[in-house]
């Protein structure tokens, strides 16, 4: 049945245990609680409508937490339950949101069955839309032209110069840099990027 109203729904985890398949993942992030303290995290397993987090401050049942996963971008959510290493949240989303968590998560759990080790090389492509918003070490927030990109890095036009190593976020996309252009830097992703999803989640979509 169509949903009609517009407003994400935070899905109760019973109800999206019986909805969603969990799988185990190893993925790193960083949350934002509440009161806007910023902490670094680990996901160890997760469906659609929520997850499972490894994480040195909990908060508050209820709170509302926002979330930035390597390879899946900005998710919003409150905790649900808190455990002695972190908690577990869900995930507010709308329908077409889910649908793509599921196929990323997909993805991921099956990488590595289907042959597609972290750094393998891929063949590089300019974007249709090749603006995104470059996110500096600082947190300063700049406008940079994608020059072209892979599942695995990008090469990016700008006139920042962050050191090579630092890491550096285009869209929802985390990377380090690994060397530096006449007019730009080239970037490798922290996780191999699913080829669907590769330039809506550099442009941040």
């Amino acid at each position: 049945m169509a949903l009609t109203q517009n407003k994400p729904v935070i899905v109760p985890l019973a109800e999206e245990r019986r909805r969603f398949q969990r799988v185990r993942v190893n993925l790193l992030g960083r949350y934002m609680l509440a009161d806007r303290r910023e902490f670094p995290c680990q996901v160890v397993n997760m469906s659609p409508g929520g997850m499972a987090l490894i994480a040195p401050e909990a908060g508050a049942e209820g709170e509302r937490v926002i979330a930035y996963i390597d390879h899946l971008g900005r998710l919003e959510g409150q905790i649900a339950r808190i455990y002695q290493n972190g908690f577990a949240m869900t995930v507010s989303a709308t329908v077409r949101k889910r649908d793509k968590l599921a196929a990323q998560l997909t993805w991921i759990a099956n990488r590595h069955i289907l042959n597609l080790p972290e750094d393998r090389r891929h063949g590089r492509i300019v974007p249709r839309n090749p603006t995104t918003r470059l996110v500096l070490p600082n947190g300063v927030n700049v406008t940079a032209l994608i020059i072209d990109l892979s599942l695995s890095g990008a090469a990016i036009k700008t006139d920042a110069r962050p050191a090579i190593g630092m890491l550096v976020t285009l869209g929802n996309v985390q990377g380090r840099v690994v060397r530096h252009l006449d007019d730009g830097f080239a970037v490798e992703f922290t996780r191999l990027q699913h080829p669907d999803f590769l330039e809506e989640s550099i442009s941040g979509g």
